[in-house]
């Protein structure tokens, strides 16, 4: 390696060692989750498992399949139903983790990949202490940290995605479901729906569209997308679990004493299930989150934070939105709760105020999709937004379909189509300091069935605030 490139790559693993710390500061600062209301738990229906039932766990990584679903995975094992666990990546691309257990840095694409396999084999031993055999196991290997950015960029023409560490743009494992699939939208869309088929489950469990992992929020969308596709093939359940957002759990640490009780702010969005375990499945579940080895070296607290009496799923409902109806709002949440504060830390002098936002809304008007963003604050220097909206229809292919991203500085806008800037003629946006309306025509959609839509805050890579991704269903007249 000449000097050139090594000065190139030590001053990448600067970069990114720098926006590791700015990432954990901003998770600090946001002010998030307080249950101020009791809930009655013991309201929620059970999730009921039929003899007849074929059971698929989608994780987005190596230790979500037990966090989430250890105690499921038990009951339909006790069934004997038939089990399959997916994984979408390796989580090769936790460095705090790794640092932890190798007790230095891993930095370069090679060790990085090294660690991807660790974490396979922790994943592989998590299943057989749950009672579940490798070859009941399929890992995809798709970029860590990066799926997201594939479902809203690298589609069609675009290049393929480049992995945050291992530096690959195709999948580099060997032992992975299809080594060498590109690191694009179709491709994980094309494995996903060879694991569907394959296995034909009746229950699918996947992470929730509000989690606040970029990875959870993607495999839930591309599973989607997915079983739209297979709609006269396959008809399975969904059920979400949450396993990332914004001081949740609480009490941190393992409480097999207290129930898991969802974030107070989606009360009344979201229609909860329970699923309640007794004491040998949560020790069963403790000893295999513990075979995690990796993560559990770095966060055993907030792991051992899902040993609770029972496991929690449940879903945004599709919201249908018809012509020249009132705006149907899309953020679960108003007020103090969702409160942006500010990148703490810092000293009195550079205190940054973060961009929250407020509010954001749905209408449809004239067959034309209208959105409505309120920020807490002007955007500022440095800051960004993203308005994301993506159509979606049975009869063409989900990667020719438009995917629009409207991308806002503190001046101007941009408007970008699967990552390549476009004019954008048919999209109307209106702003002023703090409020946003786009209207976009469903024929600039393509005539959609759905809509994907989602809002985001960020300063740089780091992000600030964002709205779930949520799934709309327009009437048109």
């Amino acid at each position: 390696m000449s000097v050139s490139n090594k000065t190139k790559k030590v001053t990448s693993l600067c970069l990114f060692a720098v926006l590791i710390v700015l990432a954990s500061t901003v998770a600090v600062g946001i002010k998030g989750y307080s249950r101020t209301k009791t809930v009655d738990i013991a309201s929620f229906p059970e999730v009921e498992l039929k003899a007849n039932d074929r059971i698929l766990i989608l994780a987005p990584h190596p230790d979500d399949e037990v966090l989430g679903c250890g105690g499921i995975i038990q009951k339909a094992l006790k069934m004997h139903l038939p089990i399959h666990i997916a994984f979408l990546t390796y989580g090769d691309s936790n460095q705090w983790a790794f640092m932890i257990y190798r007790k230095h840095p891993v930095f370069f694409p090679k060790s990085v990949r090294a660690m991807g396999l660790i974490r396979h084999d922790e994943a592989i031993d998590a299943a057989q202490s749950l009672g579940v055999q490798k070859e009941n196991l399929t890992f995809l290997g798709y970029p860590d940290f990066k799926t997201l950015n594939i479902w809203e960029s690298h589609w069609g023409k675009a290049l393929p995605a480049k992995g945050l560490l291992t530096e690959a743009r195709a999948v580099p494992y060997k032992n992975a479901f299809r080594p060498g699939a590109p690191y694009k939208g179709e491709e994980i869309l094309k494995d996903l729906k060879t694991v569907l088929l394959d296995f034909k489950p009746t229950k699918i469990f996947v992470s929730h569209p509000g989690d606040f992992h970029p990875d959870h929020q993607a495999l839930y969308l591309f599973t989607r997308v997915a079983l739209w596709d297979l709609k006269n093939k396959i008809k399975p359940s969904i059920y979400t679990y949450l396993i990332h957002y914004k001081l949740w759990p609480r009490p941190l640490g393992p409480a097999p004493e207290h129930l898991l009780i969802p974030p107070q702010i989606f009360d009344k969005i979201i229609p909860w299930q329970i699923s309640k375990m007794n004491a040998t499945e949560i020790k069963t579940k403790l000893a295999a989150i513990k075979k995690h080895k990796t993560e559990f070296s770095s966060d055993s607290k907030y792991l051992l934070s899902f040993i609770r009496q029972n496991e929690l799923f449940g879903d945004f409902p599709t919201l249908d939105l018809a012509q020249g109806k009132e705006s149907t709002p899309l953020v679960p949440y108003t007020g103090k709760e969702n409160e942006p504060g500010e990148l703490e830390q810092l000293n009195e002098n550079e205190h940054v105020p973060i961009v929250g936002i407020e509010k954001k809304s749905a209408a449809l008007d004239n067959d034309t999709l209208e959105l409505f963003v309120k920020l807490s604050r002007p955007i500022g220097k440095g800051v960004g937004v993203s308005v994301y909206v993506f159509g979606y229809k049975k009869d063409k292919s989900f990667a020719e379909m438009p995917k629009y991203r409207i991308q806002f500085d503190a001046i101007k806008h941009k408007i970008f189509n699967k990552g390549r800037r476009i004019a954008g003629k048919d999209i109307i946006v209106v702003r002023t300091l703090k409020e946003i309306k786009i209207r976009i025509p469903l024929s600039t959609l393509d005539d959609p069935e759905r809509i994907l839509t989602d809002v985001n805050t960020y300063m740089g890579a780091v992000p600030l605030d964002w709205v779930s991704w949520r799934i709309i269903k327009p009437v048109k007249q």
